[in-house]
């Protein structure tokens, strides 16, 4: 069988002319390549930056390094501070009166002397702890100002008899009558008995004392001795109390002015360490805090904070724009050691927090995590760290695998 051939194809004739074919934009590989190129380039940023690390140093860049170390640290600072007795307070006279001595600056007054005379009568000092507010007169009274008056009569060698024990029910002087009570009414403002019987007694409580016969007795011969008129009675004003001793800083009248005013002022008699600190720094002392204090002559005393200031204050003669600061009052244990230093400038040296035998890194070896907490680069790359105590340009740190002794990179 033959093949049955199909019909020949059919000729074209082709246009002298032809459109031309579009052409194909070759630039397309190109920008492609780019972006994956950047694309790569941002995740490879994107990595480092989660670490918050230096990026790897080239072969020619030098490399800081630094060793951990095993040592102590101390948070102590060092601030400035000036020898003398104080902040000066005033003292005031609380009687009516003429003043007609008053004590030359730079005497010191103890317990029970004369600080000054009112209408030519001793004002003695007297060691307590507040100020005498009311006339001690009326037996078995009951206050901590009867018990001031007790202590410093029996310290200065007079006997006042026993005194009740805390706890002790005392019948309270009568109070005075008023005017109601002279209408007949009672206490309880309508008449008939007291509000209540309780009123009749008085419980002796701590700190408490009781103005009892013997001690009336007592503060009738220390009058004599002082040569006030004898009556057993301490009104306000006979005394002025103060928490010791003083050392009178400065008069501010004189004999001749009115005694119920500001007559002296007056400061410790013993000598301390006067430290104006900035409130950062003054927030971590406390009194008792043990401190050193190093004198003009490069020699370390030991010392204790007396106390800290509650009042922020300017320093006197600076510039306006010095912050305020604290006063911290520091007392050196042995008072020899400074007895012959009116006034001195000296550093004070303050321990804070201490960390014994640790390991430490410097300060500039710490790298920031995106993700929160530091870490440090090492031979073998980064090494998660947990950070203790700051101090000297050191830091406490613990991390996996870190011992003494190995290199980690610092910034330069």
């Amino acid at each position: 069988m033959h093949p049955t051939f199909a019909d020949p194809p059919e000729v074209r004739t082709l246009d002298p002319d032809p459109p031309p074919r579009p052409r194909r934009n070759r630039r397309w590989p190109v920008v492609v390549l780019v972006v994956v190129v950047l694309a790569i380039g941002a995740g490879v940023t994107a990595v480092r930056s989660r670490a918050d690390g230096p990026a790897p140093p080239s072969e020619t860049d030098p490399v800081a390094t630094a060793r951990l170390e095993r040592r102590d640290l101390s948070t102590a600072r060092s601030l400035a501070g000036v020898i003398g007795y104080g902040a000066a307070r005033p003292l005031a006279g609380h009687q009516e009166g003429t003043v007609t001595w008053l004590p030359k600056p730079g005497t010191t007054i103890t317990r029970g002397e004369q600080l000054f005379r009112v209408d030519d009568v001793v004002v003695p000092l007297f060691y307590g702890g507040m100020p005498m507010y009311r006339d001690i007169a009326d037996r078995n009274l009951v206050g901590r100002d009867v018990r001031i008056v007790a202590d410093n009569l029996r310290a200065l060698g007079y006997s006042i008899g026993p005194q009740p024990a805390p706890g002790t029910w005392v019948t309270p002087p009568a109070p005075a009558e008023n005017e109601e009570a002279k209408n007949g009414k009672g206490t309880n403002g309508k008449g008939g008995t007291p509000a209540s019987s309780s009123a009749r007694f008085r419980q002796v409580r701590h700190g408490e004392g009781v103005l009892t016969v013997g001690l009336i007795q007592a503060i009738k011969r220390w009058q004599a001795d002082i040569d006030r008129p004898v009556t057993g009675v301490v009104a306000v004003g006979d005394v002025e109390v103060a928490s010791g001793a003083v050392r009178v800083d400065a008069v501010a009248v004189q004999p001749g002015s009115p005694a119920d005013a500001p007559l002296l002022s007056v400061t410790s008699p013993r000598k301390v360490v006067t430290v104006s600190a900035d409130l950062a720094d003054a927030a971590s002392i406390e009194r008792g805090d043990r401190v050193t204090v190093v004198l003009p002559d490069e020699r370390s005393v030991k010392a204790r904070v007396l106390a800290v200031g509650r009042d922020l204050a300017t320093a006197e003669g600076g510039a306006g724009t010095e912050p305020p600061k604290l006063t911290v009052t520091v007392r050196v244990t042995a008072a020899r050691t400074i007895a012959k230093l009116d006034s001195a400038d000296v550093d004070v040296h303050f321990v804070g927090r201490t960390a014994k035998n640790v390991l430490v890194a410097p300060i500039e070896a710490l790298i920031a995590l995106r993700e929160g907490g530091y870490a440090v680069q090492t031979p073998s790359g980064l090494v998660a760290v947990h950070t203790g105590l700051f101090a000297d340009g050191w830091v406490e740190i613990t991390g996996d695998g870190l011992t003494p002794g190995t290199t980690v990179v610092v910034s330069s």
